[in-house]
């Protein structure tokens, strides 16, 4: 493969997977009440804070993401949040099992996404990003 192809394909890449977190972060900033209820229903303390934090991690991270700036740390944020959000909300192994299907698909859909973030976090960001325009190259 050529630099170009994989320049377009890695920023191809982070834009497919901010998809997942911008929209996920302005819904939770523009709606805390029902995101903090959301965060209460998990048992985690201290449910707004947590709301408008998760909220502008996603967002910010998303964005982050779609620019190419610090993604290698972004990646690895993005990565752990959504691994400890899938143990915290889509706990297939211990809902009943109507819902354990939705809940599968969901975990292992997240599951796939740790995984694009841990290659953003090993890879970085390619070309057409903030970050290699900052490095100088």
């Amino acid at each position: 493969m050529n630099d170009k192809y994989s320049a377009y394909v890695s920023l191809a890449g982070r834009i497919l997977l901010a998809l997942m977190f911008i929209p996920a972060g302005f819904g939770k900033l523009t709606n805390i009440g029902g995101t903090a209820g959301y965060i209460a229903s998990g048992g985690l303390p201290f449910p707004s804070v947590l709301a408008v934090l998760v909220g502008a991690l996603e967002l910010f991270g998303g964005l982050a993401l779609v620019i190419g700036f610090k993604v290698r740390w972004v990646g690895l944020a993005m990565a752990l949040f959504t691994l400890a959000a899938s143990m915290l909300f889509h706990p297939f192994w211990s809902v009943p099992e109507a819902q354990q299907m939705v809940t599968k698909l969901l975990f292992m859909k997240n599951i796939s996404v740790v995984g694009g973030m841990l290659l953003i976090s090993a890879l970085g960001a390619g070309a057409l990003s903030l970050d290699e325009r900052r490095s100088g190259r």
